[in-house]
C-alpha cells in the first residue's frame, strides 16, 4: 500500500465527514496476503501518522470507511486481500507534475528508462507541502518536449522511491511495460541495491546481517522501529546486509545492502544495532552519540553537522534487468560532495586525534 500518501489524511479532515453527504473516494488499498486478523480501525492507525484512533471510529461509525465497498464499523476485522477505502466529503486533491527547470544529474536514458542520481535535499514526487519543486517536476522538464511521454500518468513514472534526503540512483520507467517489468524485480527482491552511510560509533563486527520486522513506531508514529517476529501484525519482514568499508573512530562508513526495501529501512536496522545514521534528526543522529567531552570535539561535530546537513546516506549502485533488452544493468554513483567531504573531516580528525 502507499503510506505516504495515506498518512496525510488528518484528524481535521475526518471531523469533516458526516452522514449523508457526497463521498469521494481518497485511497484504496489491498490488504497483505499475510495480514492476521485485526480490528480494522487499530489496522488503519498504523498506517495514518496524523489522524488518532479515535477520529477513524467516528468515521467507520458513519460509514466512511469501507471494505469491498461497504460501509464496516471499527470492530470489523480485516482479512488478507480485503480491499479497503478510505472516503472524504471533498474530491482527492490532483498534484499536477508540471514541468520545471531544475537541474538533475541524469546517468542513463534510453526508450525505456531514465536514471537519475539524486541530489540530497530534492523531493521526489509532488504532495502536501511539496506541491512543485520535486524530481518529477524535473524530469517532466526534461522529457517535455516527447509527445510520447505523460508524466501524470500512473501507469509510468517512480518504480522505487528515497528520502528527500538520502541522495544517488533512482530509477524511472517511461512506458507502462517498462514499469511492469522493473516493479515486479523490485517486488520479488532481484534488483541489487548497495548503499554507503556513515553511522555513529566503531561497528564491532566487520559484516553482519541485520533481521528485524518493521512498523510503525507507537510513540512516534513518524517514525518507524523493529518488532521481534509476530509480535506486532502490522510489521513488515525486513533484511540489511552490512559491511564496514572504513573505521574513522567515533563514526564508521558502512555498505549496506538491501534485501527488502522498507520505508527508512536502512536508518532504523542500523539504529536497532546501535549504530544511529550520522545527523539522521529523525532518528535522533544530529547530537554527539560517541566521543569525547572537549569543547574541542563538540565545535569539531558542529561543523560536521554543518558541512553534511542531513541523514549521511547515499544510494550508491544499482543493479537490474532491462525490461526491453534482457541485459543486466549495473550502475554506481560517486558519493556527493557533502558526504565526500563529511568523509575526508572524519579521517582527518581521527589521523591528527585518535592515532588513526
Amino acid at each position: 500500500m502507499n503510506e505516504d500518501y495515506i498518512e496525510e489524511i488528518e484528524d481535521e479532515d475526518i471531523e469533516e465527514l458526516s452522514d449523508g453527504q457526497e463521498l469521494f473516494e481518497h485511497y484504496r488499498f489491498v490488504v497483505d496476503k499475510g495480514q492476521a486478523l485485526v480490528r480494522i480501525d487499530k489496522y488503519l492507525v498504523n498506517y495514518m501518522s496524523k489522524i488518532s484512533r479515535n477520529r477513524i471510529q467516528e468515521a467507520a461509525d458513519v460509514g466512511n470507511i469501507r471494505v469491498n465497498d461497504k460501509p464496516v464499523k471499527s470492530n470489523y476485522r480485516v482479512k488478507p486481500f480485503d480491499i479497503i477505502t478510505i472516503m472524504l466529503a471533498y474530491p482527492p486533491s490532483h498534484f499536477e507534475i508540471i514541468p520545471q527547470n531544475i537541474p538533475i544529474n541524469i546517468v542513463y536514458e534510453d526508450e525505456d528508462i531514465l536514471l537519475v542520481n539524486k541530489q540530497p535535499g530534492l523531493v521526489v514526487h509532488p504532495g502536501f507541502g511539496n506541491f512543485d519543486g520535486t524530481l518529477l517536476n524535473a524530469v517532466a522538464w526534461h522529457l517535455q518536449g516527447d509527445p510520447r511521454f505523460d508524466f501524470n500518468d500512473p501507469r509510468i513514472g517512480l518504480v522505487h522511491r528515497i528520502d528527500k534526503d538520502t541522495s544517488g540512483l533512482l530509477l524511472l520507467a517511461k512506458n507502462e511495460n517498462a514499469k511492469t517489468h522493473l516493479g515486479r524485480q523490485f517486488f520479488e527482491k532481484t534488483t541489487q541495491r548497495r548503499y554507503q552511510a556513515l553511522v555513529w560509533g566503531n561497528v564491532k563486527e566487520n559484516e553482519g546481517t541485520i533481521r528485524g520486522d518493521l512498523a510503525r513506531n507507537p510513540s512516534d508514529r513518524m517514525q518507524f522501529t523493529v518488532f521481534p517476529e509476530g509480535e506486532n501484525p502490522f510489521a513488515k519482514h525486513a533484511v540489511t546486509h552490512y559491511k564496514v568499508l572504513e573505521r574513522l573512530g567515533y563514526v564508521t562508513l558502512v555498505e549496506c545492502r538491501l534485501e527488502t526495501g522498507r520505508t527508512h529501512q536502512i536508518r532504523v536496522h542500523m539504529k536497532h544495532i546501535g549504530h544511529t545514521l550520522f545527523n539522521d534528526e529523525r532518528y535522533g543522529g544530529n547530537v554527539i552519540l560517541r566521543g569525547s567531552t572537549s569543547a574541542y570535539y563538540k565545535l569539531f561535530v558542529k561543523n560536521c553537522f554543518f558541512t553534511c546537513p542531513r541523514q549521511a546516506l547515499h544510494a550508491k549502485t544499482l543493479g537490474f534487468v532491462h525490461p526491453s533488452t534482457g541485459e543486466y544493468m549495473h550502475f554506481e554513483s560517486e558519493l556527493p560532495k557533502d558526504m565526500q567531504d563529511l568523509i575526508d573531516m572524519w579521517r582527518q580528525y581521527g589521523k591528527e586525534h585518535l592515532g588513526l
